[in-house]
């Protein structure tokens, strides 16, 4: 963390405060969290106003004595808040009102006599009351003669409607945009995910998995489960117990040295209004589907409501991402360091597959393991994708 922004002042200048009040909301990459006092007296200055971005460390606010004199603590140091979001419109000037060309007069114009046309030519079109301009001259560089006028068959009415120019109608409208300040954590997701997608070479692998059984069982869980348990919460669990089982791909990049992490710690990424976090279902493998259900229920509510604390989205060891509530059928998600790994999963689909020489209608879930080559190599990714369709074809395996 580099800089926050105060969401909101709980106390204003003058108030008399005292130890474990709390003077503001803080909004940092992941959360709002509270400032908390630890000095009893008055608040004397406070040097950035609420919407106002600030860099760790810098003055913002000045508690002492009723009546102090803290004008030697500034010395110009209050760092300037940063602009609000704004909102512009450019109004463009409405266009000209759209012109018809007129149809073709027939009749000789003034432009008859820029026209190669022999005299005779012009008179006979004059009488005849035959536009020149739409005569090809047979004559020297292209003269109209007498007998091309004669032999003139003029278009039918259909065509020339069909090539008279169109009336457009006149549109009147404006161009308009919204600008709004970058929220730290849209700062945090796009330099954490931007340094891992050109750190770390990712290459991806693709499975699909029969969800028939899993979708059986979680039906035959929830008639005895206190919580609902989703499909999700079932993901999670097989993700670990398959972890427990390929523990390389419970790795991660440290530079000069690869850590292989013994203990499973699932982040589960929840989408929220300002982007996207991870909060992290520790020793996952250890836990039960009702459990992870639970518990993934309470941390996905304290996010939307920025609510986390830093270890409750901290820690990860391997990432879920699942958009197929949205009815994705498969994508590629981008690791999220210090991951080697972070597997996207879609929707579960009906498809035709084989089994036993004869074909049947199955849900079929696609998901796909991004990894971090430097880490994990492709033995390593397919191993794991495989015992988890095994897990999630087989759901009673994932108990034992």
């Amino acid at each position: 963390m580099t800089e926050g922004v105060i969401v909101s002042w709980l106390k204003k200048v003058g108030d008399d405060i005292k130890p474990g009040d709390i003077l503001a909301e803080v909004e940092t990459d992941k959360a709002t969290m509270e400032l908390e006092n630890y000095v009893k007296g008055t608040l004397l200055h406070i040097g950035i106003p609420a919407g106002g971005s600030v860099p760790v460390d810098a003055l913002i606010a000045i508690v002492g004595a009723k009546g102090e004199d803290f004008s030697a603590l500034l010395n110009g140091a209050a760092p300037k808040a940063a602009a609000p979001a704004e909102t512009k419109t450019e109004v463009s000037a409405p266009s000209e009102p759209a012109v018809s060309a007129p149809a073709p007069v027939l009749a000789a114009s003034a432009e008859d006599s820029r026209l190669k046309a022999s005299p005779l030519a012009k008179s006979v079109a004059k009488e005849k009351g035959i536009d020149l301009s739409q005569i090809a001259g047979s004559g020297d560089n292209g003269r109209i003669v007498k007998k091309d006028v004669e032999n003139f068959v003029p278009a039918s009415n259909t065509a020339v409607a069909k090539s008279a120019p169109v009336a457009l109608p006149q549109i009147v409208a404006q161009e308009s945009y919204t600008e709004v300040a970058v929220s730290q954590m849209r700062k945090a997701i796009a330099r954490r995910l931007s340094e891992s997608k050109h750190t770390a070479p990712h290459f991806y692998l693709t499975m699909s998995i029969n969800m028939d059984n899993t979708i059986a069982a979680r039906k035959q869980m929830n008639e005895f489960s206190e919580v609902k348990i989703s499909v999700n919460d079932i993901i999670i669990k097989a993700v670990a117990a398959s972890l427990r089982k390929n523990p390389n791909a419970n790795s991660s990049w440290l530079g000069d040295k690869i850590r292989y992490n013994q203990h499973i710690n699932i982040g589960v990424a929840v989408a929220i209004e300002d982007g996207l976090i991870v909060p992290v279902v520790k020793f996952a493998d250890n836990k039960s589907i009702a459990h992870i259900s639970a518990e993934v229920k309470q941390l996905a509510e304290k996010a939307k409501t920025k609510k986390l604390q830093p270890n409750e989205f901290e820690g990860n060891t391997f990432t879920i991402s699942n958009l197929g509530m949205f009815g994705i059928d498969e994508f590629t998600a981008i690791i999220n360091p210090p991951d080697a790994c972070i597997l996207a999963v879609g929707a579960a689909k009906e498809a035709v597959i084989t089994e036993n020489g004869q074909m049947k209608i199955a849900q079929v879930m696609k998901v796909t393991l991004s990894c971090d080559h430097r880490v994990v190599d492709g033995a390593v990714g397919s191993a794991f994708l495989a015992t988890l369709k095994d897990m999630l074809e087989n759901p009673v395996k994932m108990l034992v």
